[in-house]
């Protein structure tokens, strides 16, 4: 049954998400949400962007990284965008982070965050990120931790969907790795009837930047298409 407050949806979930799955012995889990800054930037996140229940498109990236969801709690956001994206003061301090950057780009273009999140659920496949020897790791560049988190996706992303985010269209970003598993492992048993995948933010930063205004068009029209097929 989908959630009559989506926001209330979302922040329960993140303050409550734990692995509890044993790990491969040199991995680490961010856990940015036993911070209580970051509980109150989810909070009031939650309470401005996510609040009614109006039907949402998910947005899936991989999973936090050190300088963007891994500090803020909230997934292609970093501090920078908390304050002047989100318009939210807080204490929370790091660096400008490529996919945040990228993703802020986006919002504006789509006309600010209010109408980008009321459409769209900002997330990702795996909500806890992981680090080993304090590097960043994609949950599926380890063979191990692939399979280990493969259930634990399936049920958090089902939970999205009951929740009421959509289940006839989703957006993955990454064209790669990302594609394949999710083809491969997760579309099926979660019942999404159609995937559209985009390059991630970071490869378009860091690889394709000459590119960069092409791709924020391509991610808004993207967006809206979907957001539009709702009322066909």
């Amino acid at each position: 049954m989908a959630s009559e407050d989506f926001g209330c949806f979302v922040e329960q979930f993140l303050t409550k998400v734990t692995i509890g799955v044993d790990l491969p012995v040199d991995v680490q889990v961010l856990r940015p949400y036993t911070d209580p800054e970051v509980q109150r930037v989810l909070h009031l996140m939650c309470r401005s962007y996510y609040a009614g229940a109006h039907p949402r498109v998910g947005v899936w990236g991989i999973n936090p990284g050190r300088f963007g969801a891994g500090v803020t709690g909230l997934s292609f956001t970093d501090p920078w965008a908390v304050t002047n994206d989100l318009g939210i003061a807080t204490t929370l301090e790091g660096r400008r982070e490529l996919s945040a950057d990228f993703i802020s780009r986006v919002i504006a273009a789509y006309g600010g965050p209010q109408a980008f999140y009321r459409d769209v659920y900002m997330s990702a496949l795996c909500p806890l990120g992981f680090t080993r020897h304090d590097v960043n790791i994609n949950f599926y560049d380890d063979t191990q931790l692939a399979q280990t988190m493969r259930p634990k996706i399936i049920e958090w992303m089902t939970q999205a969907l009951d929740a009421g985010v959509r289940r006839d269209v989703t957006i993955v970003l990454g064209a790669g790795k990302l594609r394949s598993y999710m083809d491969k492992h997760i579309r099926s048993d979660v019942g999404i009837a159609e995937v559209i995948y985009l390059d991630h933010p970071r490869y378009i930063m860091q690889y394709r930047r000459r590119d960069l205004e092409a791709y924020v068009e391509l991610y808004v029209k993207t967006i809206r298409s979907c957001c539009s097929s709702v009322l066909g």
